[in-house]
């Protein structure tokens, strides 16, 4: 299976999924200080905390796969958070107008990433890799979780807010 074409997709899947995690967290600070509301900054913070740690989680999945973790670059990843970056310069600061779009740049990150751990975790189900499925799936199942906690902080107060400026 290691020399199959399938396999060989699968890692490069990975390391498209590497640089993604790689860059967005160099990029989640600049979001997290562009923020207006207390709460998005916060939940920024705790992203880009838990987003270097899915970048050790693939960084093991690797090391399973007896591989070399390397990345390659991500067009999505790049555009979505080029997007993330217009919006912070489309946008007047201390709005909650900035926040909506913020918080719209990040779930898309975040559909993105679903989308891609979802897929992996398939894939390495398909081919045996049960310890690699099991952390593809840990990684899913909080990806998922940023995604809820982004949607409620826009739901509870920000769109409010946002459609009042």
């Amino acid at each position: 299976m290691k020399d199959s074409e399938f396999h060989q997709f699968f890692l490069d899947e990975l390391k498209d999924i590497y640089w993604a995690e790689k860059h967005l967290a160099k990029a989640l600070p600049k979001l997290q200080k562009a923020a207006t509301s207390k709460e998005l900054a916060q939940a920024f913070e705790k992203h880009t905390q838990e987003t270097e740690t899915h970048i050790k989680t693939i960084e093991k999945v690797f090391e399973l796969l007896g591989e070399k973790a390397t990345a390659k670059k991500c067009d999505a990843m790049e555009g979505l958070i080029e997007e993330a970056n217009s919006v912070i310069s489309d946008t007047d600061k201390g709005t909650a107008v900035r926040d909506a779009g913020l918080i719209l740049s990040a779930q898309k990150a975040e559909h993105y990433e679903i989308a891609t751990y979802g897929t992996l975790r398939t894939f390495a189900e398909k081919m045996g890799h049960e310890e690699v499925t099991s952390l593809l799936q840990q990684t899913l199942d909080n990806e998922k979780e940023t995604d809820v906690a982004l949607t409620e902080i826009a739901v509870n107060f920000v769109n409010e807010e946002a459609s009042e400026e």
